[in-house]
């Protein structure tokens, strides 16, 4: 073939090279001539070299491809050694890339089915096995090795806390009706009281069995609706209202009349039972209980029955409180037994309330025989004077310290918080003011006894009745007496892990060293505890640790001390 024919094939070829860059042309021309002999297959080699030089990446300067050559019409660039290098990692990391798919349902049974997954597989169930028996067994070991705790014993509402006894409603507020009582249930809630003893309210001329009048108010007390707007304040601050219905309250001859009329009055009181109970009081106090339960015995179930039992509109538990006269821990204890009421207030604080030896017996012996449920401790009744006046007002907290930590509920009358002192009357007018004279109630450390408001925001008794409703050792724990003489008695309260509290009192007229008492069995006590309240701030501040061995009280002094469980 000569020159011009090949020329005039190549010219006939279609051109698949794009136009070189004029500019790259000027800077860096790359010479192509033909060759005579070329063939038609050199002329595709050329195409095919020249397509792929296309494709890769073009730099300027000194990186640019260089032409070293031509070779049977084609063009043959070399790549800069960087170029080939990035080139190759970048195809490592496409290969890397490669996205691994997983097997398929055939094969993945294929695999299961081989032997050493078989193996891996037992071994795995048998390390899964053993580690959840091993976490079972220690379970099991701690439950075993825990010390048991108690189940709580059964409660009714009135052990939560004090009950506050207002017996002459004209007295207690400076309205003197039962509106201005409701006013007054913020303070008495602040006190932590736990129930409200109301009244009697009902219409009793003295004497008058005839004119017995049980579900009427007396006018100068109040209305009915007065009444029933109370009851629902008083619900909606957590305290119960207890009805004081006891028959002939203005009379001498006694809360129930001469012998003949008992029969006629308990009659009566069947019905009023159940009016009082639909306005929704939460239980009713009676005096002179021994008297009507001996006399009429079946009237008297049929009252028990109204009171105690509940209804479908009222399920909750109401309580009946009697009231008597007795002192003796025995008396009382039997009369408890044969009445069947649920608290019986008596005087049995009162005989031997100075004697710590007497006192600890009196207390053990109701401990040992009723529940806590049904203890009740109280130093004046409705009409035997207010704390202050019966024990003297350098020994008023003392009380209140020994009442809010016996095993019971504690009941006090209005204005024993602040130290209410009789006069000419066992009704004084209640001080509401903490600034007005005190009608010779005590002034000595009047802000530990006054109530909590705004200027005595811890007081003594708000202190204790706020541990006493919230500890469960002093809520319903063991009674265990530790020491007692004729002058001091020292007591623990103990319930199972809970925190141990120590009550200490001297009643006497010199110091008293009342510790070095011994362990009772299975309640080891600590060589020191903490000092929780004390009716001499001086001597034993509150927080400071005192030891059990040597632990002292000044006359009339009284301390309440805390320990933990110790396992």
């Amino acid at each position: 073939m000569t020159t011009e024919e090949t020329n005039v094939d190549l010219q006939e070829a279609p051109d698949q090279t794009k136009d070189p860059d004029p500019k790259e042309a000027a800077e860096d021309p790359a010479p192509v001539s033909a060759d005579a002999d070329a063939t038609e297959a050199d002329v595709s080699e050329a195409d095919l070299d020249q397509e792929e030089q296309e494709k890769l990446p073009m730099t300027g300067g000194g990186d640019r491809a260089e032409a070293v050559g031509a070779e049977n019409g084609s063009v043959k660039l070399k790549m800069p050694e960087e170029e080939q290098e990035e080139q190759g990692e970048k195809e490592e990391k496409e290969e890397e890339q490669v996205k691994f798919t997983g097997l398929n349902k055939e094969e993945l049974l294929r695999v299961a089915g081989t032997p050493g997954w078989v193996r891996t597989r037992w071994a795995l169930l048998v390390v899964f096995w053993l580690g959840w028996l091993g976490m079972f067994g220690g379970a099991v070991l701690i439950i075993l090795q825990a010390p048991r705790c108690r189940d709580l014993p059964p409660t009714e509402w009135w052990s939560g806390g004090p009950l506050y006894r207002i017996g002459d409603i004209r007295v207690f507020s400076p309205t003197g009706d039962l509106k201005g009582v409701e006013q007054k249930l913020g303070s008495l809630s602040q006190l932590k009281v736990r129930g409200l003893l109301l009244g009697p309210v009902h219409v009793a001329p003295p004497d008058e069995a005839v004119s017995l009048r049980f579900e009427e108010i007396s006018p100068e007390l109040g209305t009915l609706e007065q009444f029933r707007s109370l009851v629902q304040a008083a619900h909606r601050k957590g305290i119960s209202v207890v009805l004081d219905l006891t028959p002939n309250y203005r009379g001498p001859s006694g809360p129930w009349f001469s012998n003949v009329s008992v029969t006629n009055v308990a009659e009566r009181l069947k019905s009023a039972l159940v009016f009082w109970m639909n306005e929704g009081v939460d239980g009713v106090q009676l005096a002179g209980v021994e008297r009507v339960a001996g006399v009429v015995p079946s009237l008297w179930s049929d009252i028990r029955a109204i009171v105690q039992n509940g209804t479908e509109e009222r399920p909750g538990r109401r309580v009946l409180i009697g009231v008597t006269e007795r002192s003796a821990a025995e008396d009382v204890s039997a009369l408890l037994s044969s009445s069947g009421v649920d608290l019986l207030v008596s005087r049995v604080l009162r005989h031997s309330n100075t004697d710590g030896a007497e006192l600890a017996q009196s207390v053990q012996l109701l401990y040992s025989s009723h529940s806590q449920t049904r203890l009740a401790w109280s130093l004046g009744g409705g009409g035997e004077g207010h704390l202050a006046s019966l024990v003297g007002p350098a020994l008023v907290r003392l009380q209140m310290l020994l009442l809010l930590t016996l095993p019971g509920t504690p009941v006090f009358n209005y204005g024993d918080e602040i130290g209410l002192m009789d006069q000419e009357t066992k009704f004084p007018r209640m001080l509401w003011d903490s600034d007005e004279e005190l009608n010779g109630t005590l002034q000595v450390n009047r802000t530990n006894t006054l109530p909590c408001r705004a200027s005595v925001p811890r007081g003594f008794f708000c202190s204790l009745a706020a541990l006493r409703g919230t500890e469960r050792s002093l809520l319903f724990g063991d009674f265990v007496p530790l020491s007692n003489s004729s002058s001091s008695l020292v007591f623990l309260r103990v319930w199972d892990q809970s925190d141990r509290y120590v009550a200490a009192f001297n009643w006497g007229g010199a110091p008293a060293g009342v510790g070095g008492v011994l362990a009772p069995a299975g309640v080891p006590l600590p060589p020191r505890a903490t000092v929780v309240l004390s009716t001499d701030g001086g001597a034993l501040p509150a927080d400071s640790s005192v030891s059990l061995e040597e632990l002292q009280l000044g006359p009339g002094q009284a301390a309440l001390l805390r320990f933990p469980y110790a396992g």
